[in-house]
């Protein structure tokens, strides 16, 4: 199916993050990084055109981070007060000494973007740097930042995490595997003959490990998302790397992309692959489901994006070199109407979703059904009238 989409150049601005506050507002987050001192790294936020897809830049709302402070890499929004969550890494400096303010809450009010609060979540140990290969979960609360749970660390690295539509369950994706955790009903509370200001909080119950299936050859998870509306589906993406060899001439490429739909039975008490998909003859950069769950879409390392529909996995639409590089992210808007991708080549890209879904595959196989049926009813009419003699 075409869509109607757009392409908007941010000069010197590789974007990285984004989300959207309502269903015109959107955030973007991005820059040259902690090195690229002639890059500014900003906030930016810009009000979007439904109708035909345009941006507004003369009115867009932009915050300058501190120089030699991270571009923002990742964004969550909290829509309902016009909030969002933010990780950047600070300064050089406050790394080495342990005060990396990376998780941010900043909201945007009377025309301003400004923080909120900040929490260091990477815990340096006492005789040496935050080690960033210890690869760490924290669960706080929104957006008091306060800890809900004891830090999780994970043996490999964590690429994305999503909570179910209840709340009371969060799924890691790591490069090895799917963490399903249960989520305290309740935050920790101060416990006795502790230091005045200390929580004691519980830890996350670790419900399932779901393994990358042996089918997939070389296989590594990058991204997960529960189903925003029903708790007992989960979606998760894996990037596949064929083994080299010499002597070896499959024609099989050397990396693909597929997504799985994961249905949890509750009389089994397990979560199975309920579909799958190869989406791509590489791999998969970043990936997103709409709010009203009908909608999954991803960005590809062939610099493709595409949309599908989220029940049959089947293909809606497909926007070939969409970027000039490979997608860093994507993002549906809160009324599922919008679709928004970013790249490092300092641009994005709008694309109007439609309002009923037609995959591709769907209408290939009534095209194919269709033929079919007409060359039987010409078959059966050959043998009972012989009008071909």
């Amino acid at each position: 199916m075409r869509v109607k989409h757009t392409n908007h150049t941010l000069p010197s601005f590789p974007v990285y993050s984004s989300a959207f506050l309502s269903e015109s507002q959107l955030v973007l987050g991005g820059g040259g990084g902690a090195a690229n001192a002639g890059i500014k790294n900003k906030l930016r936020v810009l009000n979007v055109n439904i109708d035909d897809l345009g941006v507004d830049l003369e009115n867009e709302i932009q915050y300058e981070l501190t120089k030699g402070e991270d571009a923002p890499m990742s964004m969550a929004a909290w829509p309902k007060d016009g909030s969002f969550a933010c990780g950047i890494n600070s300064v050089p400096d406050k790394l080495k000494q342990g005060q990396n303010e990376n998780c941010r809450v900043l909201q945007v009010k009377d025309g301003k973007l400004s923080v909120v609060r900040t929490k260091g979540t990477l815990i340096p140990a006492e005789d040496k740097e935050v080690d960033l290969d210890d690869y760490q979960l924290h669960l706080l609360s929104y957006s008091s930042l306060a800890p809900v749970s004891a830090p999780i660390t994970t043996e490999k690295e964590i690429y994305d995490a999503s909570f179910s539509c209840s709340g009371d369950e969060i799924v890691l994706a790591t490069t090895a595997n799917l963490q399903v955790y249960s989520i305290p009903s309740t935050t920790g509370t101060i416990s006795k003959g502790s230091k005045k200001g200390k929580k004691k909080v519980t830890s996350l119950k670790l419900e399932k490990t779901l393994e990358v299936p042996s089918s997939f050859t070389g296989g590594s998870f990058r991204s997960t998302k529960f189903h925003p509306v029903t708790p007992n589906i989960l979606y998760s993406i894996v990037n596949t790397t064929q083994p080299r060899s010499r002597s070896s001439r499959s024609k099989t490429p050397a990396r693909q992309a597929f997504i799985c739909k994961w249905q949890f039975d509750e009389k089994a008490g397990s979560w199975s692959i309920e579909k799958q998909r190869k989406v791509g003859e590489k791999g998969v950069t970043t990936f997103s489901i709409s709010p009203d769950g009908k909608f999954l879409a991803y960005g590809s390392s062939d610099l493709s994006i595409g949309i599908l529909d989220a029940v049959t996995l089947a293909s809606v639409s497909t926007i070939l070199n969409a970027h000039d590089f490979p997608p860093t992210t994507i993002a549906f808007n809160t009324s599922s109407k919008l679709l928004v991708s970013g790249s490092a080549d300092n641009s994005i890209r709008i694309v109007k979703l439609p309002d009923d879904i037609r995959s591709s595959t769907g209408w290939n196989f009534f095209l194919i059904l269709l033929i079919t049926i007409l060359v039987m009813v010409v078959a059966f009419a050959v043998q009972q009238f012989g009008f071909l003699q």
